[in-house]
């Protein structure tokens, strides 16, 4: 069976009543965790930005602490799953000012653990594919905006 596109699912939604697109949003809110999520931020986090990027950074924080430092495959399965994270949040706000933000939380957080991160080939790839999606991100921001992000980034790849 195949999946109707999205401009068919727009018109049939426009053609519901609003009780049946409430009870739509519900069903497909129990089918999948992340569809939970997201209609949870779209519905409670949307409005503020800022609050709901400190929450994420929270989050990281607690994260980094659970990190196993003293084996760096275990290190790298944390920080694999904290990038999941991440990258989860991103997708939810679609916003390239958040997703810098998050992503060089993420590097700070990673230089500043404790984790002997550049004694690892995959973990250094890590780091540097990080810094990679900060200057694609940085890249569709207005010049104004990119100005506040060019030092911190500059200074993450300084203590690389």
């Amino acid at each position: 069976m195949k999946a109707a596109g999205i401009a068919a699912i727009k018109d049939e939604l426009k053609n519901l009543s609003a009780k049946e697109v409430s009870e739509l949003c519900l069903r497909l809110a129990r089918y999948k965790k992340d569809n939970k999520e997201l209609l949870a931020y779209l519905l409670f986090d949307a409005q503020d930005t800022d609050a709901y990027t400190r929450l994420i950074k929270e989050d990281m924080d607690e994260a980094f602490k659970e990190v196993n430092r003293s084996n760096l495959h275990l290190a790298k399965k944390t920080l694999r799953k904290i990038l999941r994270k991440i990258n989860k949040y991103v997708s939810f706000t679609l916003s390239k000012q958040t997703e810098i933000e998050l992503r060089l939380y993420f590097c700070k957080g990673l230089q500043a653990s404790g984790i002997a991160f550049r004694k690892n080939k995959a973990l250094v790839n890590m780091y540097a594919q990080q810094i990679k999606k900060i200057r694609v991100a940085l890249a569709g921001l207005h010049e104004d905006i990119q100005y506040d992000y060019i030092k911190p980034l500059e200074q993450l790849q300084e203590n690389f």
